[in-house]
C-alpha cells in the first residue's frame, strides 16, 4: 500500500456474523474488527446473524437482525447495520424494517436467496426502504452449476431497479460472473456494484471502472468467508488511478449513506 493509499478511509459493504468465533455476536464482530484494523478498515456494514438461513421464518430472520443489532450497538462508531429481510413473509419484513430502520439504528436493507428480486412482491419493502432512506443490497450471482430456486441475477435486479429509479441498489458480488454481471446492471444509474465474494482476479476492478465509472464501485470483503486482505488486494492492485481507489475504498459508501446518516443525526 502506497503512503497516498494508506491514507484512504476504508469502509467494507460486507461483512458477516457467521463463520467467525465469539462467544455472543458482539464478541464475533469485535475479533473481525481487530482484523479489519491490521488492514486500515474503519467502518463495517453488518448483516444476517450468526447462522444464514437460505429462506429464513419470521422468527429466524429476527433473531438474525436481533444479533446484528447487539453486535453493531457494542461498536457504534465502527459498524452499521443492514436489516435482513425475507420477501416471502411480506408483513414480518416490514416490521423488521421498521423496528431496526425507522426505529432503530440500522441504515440499509440485506436481501438474499430466498425471492427472485424481479417478482413485484418486493415492490413493498423496496418503497419502504425508500421512504427511509435506506440502501438496498441485493445478493446476485450467474452461476455456471444453475442458481438456487430464489437466488437472483444481475437481470433480475436490473429489473426491479428500472421499477424503483429513486432506489439505491447494490449488487453484491457484481453478479459472480462480473463480466456479464457489469453489463446487466450498466444502463441502470441507481445500481452500485461490490466487489467480493469471489478471488481477486485480476482485471475486474478495472473492467468495473470502464463499465460503470468508479463512482458505482464499492469496496467489500464478504469476511470472514473471505479475508479482507485478499479482497482489499483488488482494489489496491488494480491498474486504475488513486482517485478512483479512493472513491471505491470508501467515499462513494460515504456518499450513498449520507442521507440516512443525517437524518438519524449521526455525524461522520
Amino acid at each position: 500500500m502506497s503512503r497516498e493509499e494508506s491514507a484512504f478511509e476504508i469502509w467494507d459493504v460486507h461483512v458477516h456474523l457467521a463463520g467467525i468465533a465469539g462467544q455472543t455476536p458482539a464478541d464475533r464482530l469485535e475479533k473481525l474488527l481487530e482484523y479489519a484494523d491490521r488492514l486500515g478498515i474503519r467502518r463495517v456494514c453488518v448483516f444476517m446473524g450468526t447462522t444464514f438461513q437460505y429462506d429464513p421464518s419470521p422468527e429466524e430472520m429476527a433473531q438474525a437482525n436481533r444479533e446484528v443489532r447487539q453486535a453493531i450497538e457494542r461498536f457504534p462508531d465502527r459498524a452499521f447495520g443492514f436489516v435482513y429481510l425475507n420477501p416471502n413473509h411480506l408483513s414480518a419484513s416490514l416490521d423488521e424494517l421498521n423496528r431496526h430502520v425507522a426505529d432503530g439504528p440500522m441504515v440499509g436493507v440485506k436481501l438474499w436467496v430466498a425471492k427472485r428480486c424481479a417478482d413485484p412482491a418486493l415492490d413493498p419493502l423496496v418503497e419502504r426502504a425508500t421512504e427511509l432512506k435506506a440502501v438496498v443490497l441485493q445478493h446476485t450471482w450467474l452461476k455456471t452449476t444453475g442458481n438456487l430456486p430464489g437466488e437472483s441475477t444481475p437481470q433480475d435486479l436490473a429489473v426491479l431497479a428500472g421499477r424503483h429509479p429513486e432506489t439505491t441498489f447494490i449488487a453484491a458480488h457484481s453478479g459472480g460472473n462480473w463480466e456479464y454481471g457489469l453489463r446487466a446492471v450498466r444502463p441502470y444509474g441507481n445500481i452500485l456494484v461490490d466487489l467480493c465474494g469471489f478471488d481477486p482476479t485480476a482485471g475486474v476492478t478495472e473492467m468495473a471502472v470502464r463499465t460503470l465509472g468508479a463512482e458505482r464501485v464499492l469496496f467489500g470483503s464478504d469476511a470472514p468467508g473471505r479475508s479482507f486482505a485478499t479482497q482489499l488486494g483488488k482494489v489496491l492492485g488494480a491498474d486504475i488511478p488513486a482517485d478512483a481507489k479512493r472513491l471505491i475504498l470508501g467515499e462513494n459508501l460515504r456518499r450513498i449513506l449520507r442521507p440516512i446518516l443525517q437524518q438519524k443525526g449521526i455525524r461522520l
